[in-house]
Parts: structure tokens; sequence; C-alpha cells
């Protein structure tokens, strides 16, 4: 069995626009912090939601601690205007080409499940996701960007948690990382799974992922073909 762990933004789908997370993560910071600091300045590629957050407010004060202490009303807030931001979702995202005929051909192989290893607050993935047609993919428990400020973190927290909800013992090198940025290749090794990247993300080009060292790479999901063969080898 191999477990699939998949990043969103610049991997799965993409916004319509550059940086239009800033249109709804300002308004939320703003609101429960009162400042969204340094945020209309940052690149952010490969960072969880509380790193971002910890990122933008640090010259303001805000310590990791504090900001934990209100992810309850970050995730509240951070939904409800992700919501009137990006409305149906047609206008804001696209899924990228070839990603759900991928995904298709992946569920139909008994060998491989499908989970998310993400960035995203929990309720904004699980938006995305529904916005854009892809959440049956996506059966199995996954790990957010509202659970830490080190991406390392999640790969970990994703495989107790499909452990559990398996009822198998799952190693770390049963796992696959799938991201478009060396963070994911960064939490793969963290954990000892391995990484397939991407180049499909707007920041990071292909040298930058393959000086990374990760145990595949795919250009994007177009050929099917390929993606199977690169799933196999792993």
């Amino acid at each position: 069995m191999r477990i699939l762990l998949w990043d969103i933004d610049g991997t799965l789908i993409r916004s319509t626009r550059v940086d239009s997370f800033k249109d709804y993560t300002a308004p939320v910071l703003e609101e429960v912090f009162g400042t969204a600091g340094r945020l209309s300045e940052m690149q952010v590629s490969g960072m969880t939601d509380l790193q971002i957050i910890g990122e933008a407010l640090k010259e303001e004060g805000f310590t990791h601690t504090q900001i934990r202490e209100r992810v309850g009303e970050l995730r509240t807030t951070y939904l409800r205007e992700i919501e009137r931001a990006t409305g149906d979702g047609s206008q804001a995202f696209i899924v990228l080409p070839g990603v759900r005929e991928a995904l298709a051909g992946i569920a139909r192989i008994p060998r491989y499940r499908s989970a998310l290893l993400t960035g995203n607050i929990e309720p904004a993935a699980h938006l995305k996701m529904r916005l854009v047609g892809l959440s049956e993919f996506f059966p199995l428990p996954g790990a957010f960007g509202d659970e830490s400020h080190d991406r390392r973190d999640l790969p970990a927290l994703a495989a107790a948690r499909i452990s559990q909800h398996l009822g198998v013992d799952l190693q770390p090198h049963q796992f696959i990382v799938i991201g478009d940025t060396p963070n994911d290749i960064a939490c793969a090794r963290h954990f000892g799974a391995r990484a397939l990247a991407v180049g499909t993300g707007r920041l990071y080009q292909t040298a930058d992922l393959l000086a990374c060292n990760p145990d595949a790479f795919i250009p994007n999901f177009s050929d099917l073909e390929l993606v199977m063969h690169s799933l196999a080898e792993l």
C-alpha cells in the first residue's frame, strides 16, 4: 500500500490571480489580531497558514503561542472570508492540467490511497476541494496548516490518523508526499516518506526542486503514463 499525501495550491489547483489569498487573509488577521502586519509583502509558497501568520505578525510582537491560542477564531473567520472572496470558486481557482485524470486513474488502483497534506487551514482546504470538484478523491484524513507552524510536522500527524482510520500500522516509506515546493520535499524527508516533486508551482523552477533531491520529479500531470510510472517506482 502507498498513501499519497497531496499538497493543494500549486499542485492540484491554482488561484486565477497571483497572491489572491491576501484578499481573504488580510481581513482575517485584521479582525483577529488587529493588524495584517507585513502580509502584503510576503511570498508564501510552501508555508503553512500558521507559519504565514507567524511571519506576518512577528514584528508586531505576536508569538506562536499567542497565535495558536486563537486557532479556533482563525478557522471560523478564515472560512467566512474565503467564502466571501471566492463565491462559487469558478472565478477563483482552476484545476491544473491533467490533475483530475491523474486522480481518477490513481483511485482505480487499490494499492494507492490519497489524503491532503497542505498548508491550508483545514476548513479552507476542504472548501477549495469542494469548489473545484475534487473532494471525492480524498477520503482519508490528512494534515493541515492550522496544526503547526512547521510543515515538517504534518506527515507524522497524517500518518497517525490514516493508520488508525485504516487499522493498519503504516510505515513512513509507504507515504509519498506530492508537491510543488522545496518545503514539500523537506517535510517528506523529515518524516522518512518519499517525495514526488511537480513543476507546476508559480514560485519555484525545475532546477530549484531538483536541487532538493526529490525521489522523483514530473513537470506536470498531463502525461498520465508518466505519473503512474513515477508513482510505481516509489
